[in-house]
């Protein structure tokens, strides 16, 4: 017994002198948090999606009690109600939240390509992606296993038809989904009226069309009937700079001359072809 206690009695007593030490040092090193952070924070909605830029609502809350002149409307989820609240806390004067919407660049679904392979592996996108570049037979498009719906904390994307379509009244733009898309083909975007390409192949126009019918072949006619200079084909696939596209005295030109109907009109209904 004496053997145990001797043996005991050291390791409790350094550990008791370690736990006072422990306490004196967070003391004396204790970093004081502004106490408008815990404030500014409720006031967020806690997505941490970083969509704002910055790691989470925590980082976006330190860097407005910390950074004089951190904008108050870079919560996309929490749209104005959230900006209105930091504002008042602040004293700073109210900004306009400008919405966001993601769009998928492919329309590549069942009716228009095909698989190139038989997938049994793990049920993602990622995994799926590993194995020769997906299953279908595009590789530059949407794989269709629905990482993207897994991730988004709005349910505002499903699988239908082979491929992700994205409802634009639910979906709070926080980028998720494009961040977690393997084939990086999901993109954020001013939710506005707005024409969108849905096609991400940039391979030649005579690769596209034998892989999908609605792929841009990059015959350049969008680009030609732009009055604005909005829509560049880079890497053969149709380009759109979105802060050119407003000017545009006659919107929605490039979806009606697209000769696949890959360039699309995107309103609160979602995206859909132009009816010619």
């Amino acid at each position: 017994m004496e053997q145990i206690l001797m043996a005991v009695i050291p390791v409790v007593i350094i550990g008791i002198i370690c736990a006072a030490v422990l306490v004196v040092a967070s003391k004396l090193m204790a970093v004081k948090e502004d106490e408008k952070v815990p404030a500014i924070r409720e006031c967020l909605p806690g997505a941490n999606c970083g969509a704002c830029g910055f790691a989470g609502c925590d980082g976006y809350a330190k860097a407005l009690a910390e950074k004089e002149g951190t904008p108050t409307n870079l919560c996309v989820p929490g749209a104005d109600d959230v900006s209105r609240k930091l504002s008042e806390l602040l004293g700073v004067e109210f900004e306009d939240v400008v919405e966001k919407v993601a769009v998928i660049h492919c329309a590549g679904d069942c009716n228009c390509t095909d698989d190139k392979a038989l997938y049994y592996g793990i049920n993602s996108c990622a995994a799926a992606k590993l194995s020769f570049g997906g299953k279908g037979s595009c590789t530059y498009g949407c794989i269709g296993l629905g990482d993207c719906m897994n991730a988004c904390p709005n349910n505002a994307i499903c699988i239908e038809n082979g491929i992700a379509h994205i409802n634009t009244r639910l979906c709070t733009g926080c980028g998720i989904c494009s961040r977690t898309c393997p084939q990086h083909i999901i993109s954020i975007v001013d939710d506005v009226e707005k024409v969108v390409v849905t096609c991400s192949n940039k391979d030649k126009g005579a690769i596209t069309r034998k892989v999908c019918s609605n792929g841009c072949i990059g015959c350049k006619k969008c680009e030609k009937v732009c009055s604005t200079g909005a829509i560049k084909v880079t890497n053969n696939v149709a380009v759109i700079d979105y802060s050119k596209c407003p000017e545009c005295a006659d919107f929605g030109i490039c979806a009606r001359e697209c000769t696949t109907g890959c360039i699309m009109l995107s309103d609160l209904s979602g995206i859909h072809r132009y009816e010619k």
